[in-house]
């Protein structure tokens, strides 16, 4: 069943259709968080959040976006809103091995390296605008004009704030990311 099929039935009052779509994007949305945010509890919280406030305002969802977007769009203002009430303008180092040791599996790209402590490391240094950039980029597969709707950041600002994350971290790792 489609996104878009669930919404519709979501609307129509199905809450197992809400649930799919749960089930269907959590992990990506929890390791977004936590790579965000760099502790478990906060990833959860604003996983859960983002959900809750997804499925509140189900009914201001525009069909013409794509949901994934529409919902990733939810969680990077709510992880922007956890960092700023917190005072914490960049994440900490993850002390958490074993969340790194049981955090779902990456999709391809930035991610696969990310249990990598030192990656991990070199990302928590960046600016959170270009961690987020680059997370949404590389570990979510997202191309500018997603990121774009998604961040409301022009496409032009995102592509900088790739190019110069990247020049950071591979200065800060001795290495190329490709």
């Amino acid at each position: 069943m489609t996104d878009a099929e669930l919404v519709v039935r979501t609307r129509a009052g199905d809450p197992d259709a809400f649930g799919t779509l749960v089930s269907r994007y959590y992990d990506a949305c929890w390791r977004f968080a936590y790579h965000m945010l760099g502790e478990r509890a906060d990833a959860e919280d604003v996983v859960q959040d983002s959900f809750l406030r997804a499925y509140l305002a189900i009914g201001r969802y525009d069909e013409r976006d794509q949901f994934r977007g529409w919902l990733f769009r939810i969680l990077t203002n709510q992880c922007r809103n956890a960092l700023t009430s917190r005072g914490r303008r960049t994440r900490r180092f993850v002390q958490d091995e074993i969340a790194l040791e049981t955090a779902p599996a990456p999709p391809l790209g930035l991610a696969t390296g990310v249990e990598d402590a030192a990656l991990v490391h070199a990302l928590s240094q960046l600016d959170p605008l270009q961690r987020e950039a680059l997370l949404l980029k590389y570990a979510e597969g997202l191309e500018y004009g997603e990121m774009s709707a998604m961040t409301g950041a022009g496409e032009s600002a995102l592509k900088m704030r790739v190019k110069r994350g990247s020049e950071r971290l591979r200065a800060l790792l001795g290495r190329s990311l490709e």
